[in-house]
């Protein structure tokens, strides 16, 4: 088999690489006149008003509405308008978005103020933190998870811990302090946010119409009792929640004192 003539491979490879050149030209002008669809032209106009402030708001908007368990970056961009990868400009990663979700929620809870004594102070906190659970339930099992706190977090676990060791508590007793009162809070606002009611008259209501049914007080005196007294008076669960914290703080004075 005779050897082929170098020159003519060098031909060869220069019309290929012309006739290559020429379609791919060809493609890119077609492309470029190409209409861009509606749908692209407004995911293009959603993406470019987005902000880390804005993922973030939805997010927790999102999770509020809906729970953090179903929270998914697909699931954000559609509430967003906006391209799923786009978001990842913003957060890297669905931790990071948690973290700044987190950190919109200690935003909102009150700091202990410095200008009262601190049993007041941790009340005020706690009632505050009560409340923003209970807007906010899905995030009751993450305050204390997060490996890379934002800065609310981090003002917000200072402030606690400044108004503690002001009042003199050691650091040890601050700490056994600072978990107690956060058990509480959270523990509290749990149980509250898997209640079947919302108020006091949804509880009068359900209590005549579905628990006591079930309690006959010749097998559950005690129960059928407490029932029937509590609807009588007006029960409000609500109010178990200052009634439990004052005594947290009343316990803690003691070992202030002592030390």
């Amino acid at each position: 088999m005779s050897e082929v003539d170098p020159r003519w491979r060098r031909t060869v490879y220069v019309v290929r690489r012309t006739m290559g050149r020429t379609l791919y030209d060809r493609q890119a002008v077609e492309g470029a006149r190409r209409p861009v669809s509606v749908r692209k032209q407004r995911q293009v106009a959603s993406d470019a008003g987005l902000s880390k402030q804005r993922v973030v708001v939805e997010a927790v908007r999102l999770a509020d509405r809906e729970g953090v368990d179903g929270l998914s970056m697909r699931r954000l961009a559609g509430a967003l308008d906006a391209g799923a990868m786009s978001l990842y400009h913003y957060v890297a990663s669905k931790e990071e978005l948690l973290d700044a979700m987190i950190d919109v929620v200690f935003e909102e809870i009150e700091l202990p103020p410095e200008e009262t004594d601190w049993q007041s102070a941790m009340r005020r906190r706690a009632v505050s933190a009560r409340q923003v659970l209970a807007r906010h339930p899905w995030a009751i099992g993450l305050l204390e998870s997060r490996t890379s706190p934002g800065p609310a977090n981090l003002r917000h676990h200072e402030a606690v811990t400044a108004c503690l060791r002001r009042a003199g508590f050691p650091v040890l007793m601050a700490t056994h302090a600072n978990w107690l009162l956060d058990s509480y809070v959270y523990g509290f606002a749990l149980q509250e946010a898997s209640l079947p009611f919302d108020t006091a008259d949804e509880l009068a209501d359900m209590t005549e119409g579905v628990f006591l049914p079930q309690l006959p007080p010749d097998e559950f005196p005690y129960l059928n009792e407490s029932a029937a007294a509590l609807v009588a008076a007006g029960y409000d669960p609500a109010e178990e929640f200052i009634f439990g914290l004052d005594l947290v703080l009343a316990a803690l004075e003691p070992l202030r004192a002592s030390a």
